[in-house]
């Protein structure tokens, strides 16, 4: 049930945004809106139109923050609204098992994340002028200088993104950062992150439906056109269908439903299993894959997925699982060096770079858009672990991806390498919404210029 309140003039309906895997979008009605404008903005709403505003974070936390907005709204007699799949995402405690500060807990890694929400929303609003930037060798680096305030040297990208130190004047900070990084430093702010430009689209979408609505708007509003991009930056697609076709076309997998959200298919041998979880959050797993040693036996291996994950992927998984061999998916390969290799040889003969960062193997896109695939050393070791050994993704970084496919450490390497031949050679859909005429990462009103708050680690 909606919460309300009986002298309350404002209504506020909160819903996840239709495309952005975690941003929210409020829309506002009533006759005074002002306290819930400002209510909204306090916690990092961003104003779209005079009733519409968006919450959208780089540490994809907006489930978290909008519940505390709701909190705020109803305590100033607002009515707020809030639908089931954004209440459930809220409940959806995200745990973080790769974030590299291994020694926070929880609350600690959203405190630093707060932190570097405020550098990039400082930045998109002109407060923070970034003059250089360059890449260390493992993540990006930028100097720049807060308005009437001190200059500061900038470590990492999105929700990991620091000030490294603090400087009295822009030629000290700039002087020490050429020291630092040479040949490597370029002009200007580094080009936007994958979770930036998802950022953008967010408010780019909700700013174009929002004015197809108003009375002035055509009335067939030009549709938003496709990009064709990398399999790892698609869309999610349709899932649901995606399930139909593959039960549609194997009469040798017989499915039942046990419950009303959960569809299963076995496989006639019953040592192949794929279960299906209907309706999750973008972030939630919705399907898993698993082989047995026989029908009453242990599961070998298994694979998970997230609901964001484009279809072909999934695709890749599930038409392995269906026309390979059922012995060759039920040999519970070691993850030797060659096994590794062989899954992994459509990523080297496109180029994909690869690294090594202490037990995890990296392999990444070497394009624009932002897509890898992890192996861990580790996890193989661990007598009945729960750790992914492969973890194949799409966004920024595997710690905190847009979608994420994970494989157990005897994942076939037949399996794994038709996965990774669908990251080097598929395509997908994107939407791309119309241009708003302007920076969509921007405030509509510019925030009153202050004083940067004092920083750690000063130089003199």
């Amino acid at each position: 049930m909606p919460d309300t309140a009986p002298a309350a003039h404002a209504h506020v309906h909160l819903a996840l945004h239709p495309h952005h895997p975690s941003a929210v979008v409020a829309t506002l009605t009533g006759p005074t809106l002002h306290t819930a404008r400002a209510t909204l903005a306090s916690e990092g709403f961003r104003p779209v139109t005079e009733t519409t505003m968006l919450l959208v974070r780089i540490d994809h936390e907006e489930p978290y923050y909008a519940n505390i907005t709701a909190s705020l709204l109803r305590d100033a007699g607002i009515r707020v609204e809030i639908t089931e799949q954004l209440r459930e995402e809220t409940n959806t405690e995200w745990t973080w098992a790769d974030h590299p500060m291994t020694w926070l807990d929880r609350e600690e890694i959203r405190l630093v994340s707060a932190d570097a929400q405020k550098i990039h929303d400082d930045i998109a609003s002109g407060l923070l002028v970034v003059h250089l930037h360059a890449h260390d060798g493992h993540t990006t680096v930028a100097v720049g200088t807060y308005q009437h305030a001190d200059s500061v040297h900038l470590h990492g990208e999105d929700h990991l993104r620091v000030v490294s130190g603090t400087y009295d004047t822009p030629s000290e900070a700039i002087a020490d950062f050429e020291r630092l990084y040479g040949n490597a430093v370029r002009p200007g702010p580094p080009p936007p992150t994958d979770t930036e430009q998802q950022a953008t689209r967010a408010l780019a979408a909700v700013s174009t439906s929002a004015s197809a609505s108003t009375p002035d708007a055509p009335t067939e509003p030009q549709a938003a056109k496709p990009e064709l991009v990398p399999v790892y930056a698609a869309d999610p697609g349709d899932h649901e269908a995606l399930l139909k076709d593959f039960l549609d076309s194997q009469p040798a997998w017989e499915k039942y439903r046990p419950y009303d959200e959960t569809t299963i298919a076995n496989h006639e041998s019953l040592t192949l299993r794929v279960e299906f979880e209907h309706e999750t959050g973008p972030r939630n797993i919705n399907w898993t894959v698993a082989a047995y040693e026989k029908p009453v036996g242990d599961r070998l291996w298994h694979a998970t997925a997230t609901a964001s994950t484009p279809v072909a992927i999934i695709n890749a998984l599930l038409d392995t699982v269906a026309t390979e061999n059922v012995g060759v998916l039920r040999l519970s390969p070691r993850a030797t060096e060659a096994a590794i290799a062989e899954a992994t040889r459509p990523l080297t003969d496109a180029g994909w770079k690869h690294s090594i960062d202490g037990s995890y193997i990296v392999w990444e896109s070497p394009g624009p858009e932002r897509g890898g695939v992890q192996f861990d050393a580790f996890a193989p070791q661990q007598p009945n672990n729960t750790l992914p050994t492969w973890t194949i993704w799409g966004g920024h970084t595997a710690h905190q991806p847009t979608w994420a496919l994970h494989l157990s450490a005897h994942a076939p390497p037949a399996l794994v390498q038709n996965i990774t031949f669908e990251m080097t050679e598929g395509q997908g859909n994107r939407p791309v919404p119309p241009a708003t005429g302007g920076p969509a990462l921007r405030n509509t009103h510019a925030p009153a210029r202050v004083a940067a708050p004092k920083l750690p680690g000063r130089r003199r």
